[in-house]
């Protein structure tokens, strides 16, 4: 049989009683924060009922600011851009492609030229908004009043006439496909390092031209004139004069003074795959800049 001494009964004792206590403060806590707003002064219970309206607009402003209405996507502005998850580079697409005053007239051309993802699309493609006589081409003045202000953005060119790209200026440069004022005068900067270029490939190694420009560039021009082109001699040029050409650094001008050194000259460009570190994949075009 379980027996309790009397230090037993006491620790129960004072149990029961700190519950009960316990519960006590409870219910005076609750009655008392109901009935604080009863101890208010008018001017006090007015400036609540006005704080929490002034709380109410708050919130309903805030949910506003997150509301996303029907817009316009060729005149998505740099910080919308941002504020709808787009990339620096997409934003960049479709701004250069505004310059060239071209538009896109449906979300499929949009996610074609800007590149975001079907993710991107699924949230945000509901709110895109094109003109209505985008999207009922069935207008019998379609063609007559907003073809040639409001471009397809997939229309073929009539004619193109190739240019020399060792020859063009910014403007010119600016009417290949996304080449803006940073990029054209980036692709001028390059030719003026090696007076000129050798190869259309070059443009491939230019940071931030992407393949579809590319591709356009090579349509519109063509290496019709080289003769301001630098050339250099493998043989003979010093670490200091090789380190000089664009496609060189210290490391590559060191290591082909040094296996020239221990080899003799270098016959042809083929010699040059021997060279430790040297850019293998820009060979064929270093080749065009080489004497021996």
């Amino acid at each position: 049989m379980l027996r309790f001494s009397k230090g037993h009964y006491f620790g129960i004792a004072i149990l029961i009683c700190s519950i009960g206590l316990l519960q006590l403060f409870i219910y005076w806590f609750n009655n008392q924060k109901d009935t604080t707003t009863l101890d208010l002064t008018p001017d006090e219970k007015n400036w609540l009922l006005a704080q929490n309206e002034i709380d109410s607009l708050k919130e309903a402003a805030q949910e506003n600011s997150n509301k996303i209405y029907p817009f316009n996507p060729n005149f998505i502005s740099d910080y919308k851009g941002y504020k709808l998850g787009m990339s620096e580079a997409q934003i960049d697409k479709l701004h250069q492609f505004r310059k060239q005053n071209k538009y896109v007239n449906s979300s499929a051309e949009f996610q074609k030229l800007t590149g975001v993802s079907n993710e991107w699309m699924k949230l945000y493609a509901i709110y895109f908004k094109f003109p209505d006589w985008v999207t009922n081409k069935t207008s019998k003045n379609y063609q007559s009043k907003h073809e040639n202000t409001y471009q397809k953005f997939d229309k073929k060119e009539s004619k193109i006439v190739v240019q020399d790209l060792n020859k063009a200026n910014q403007a010119e440069l600016e009417k290949a496909y996304m080449i803006g004022e940073k990029l054209a005068l980036k692709i001028i900067s390059e030719r003026d390092k090696f007076g000129s270029f050798a190869s259309m490939d070059q443009l491939g190694f230019i940071w931030g031209i992407s393949p579809e420009a590319i591709a356009d560039l090579n349509k519109k021009f063509q290496i019709r004139s080289s003769e301001n082109l630098k050339k250099i001699n493998i043989n003979t040029s010093t670490i200091k004069e090789l380190q000089q050409f664009p496609y060189f650094n210290y490391t590559i001008a060191k290591n082909i003074v040094t296996f020239r050194s221990m080899n003799g000259d270098f016959k042809s460009s083929e010699d040059l795959t021997n060279v430790k570190q040297f850019p293998l994949e820009k060979l064929k075009i270093i080749a065009l800049y080489l004497e021996f």
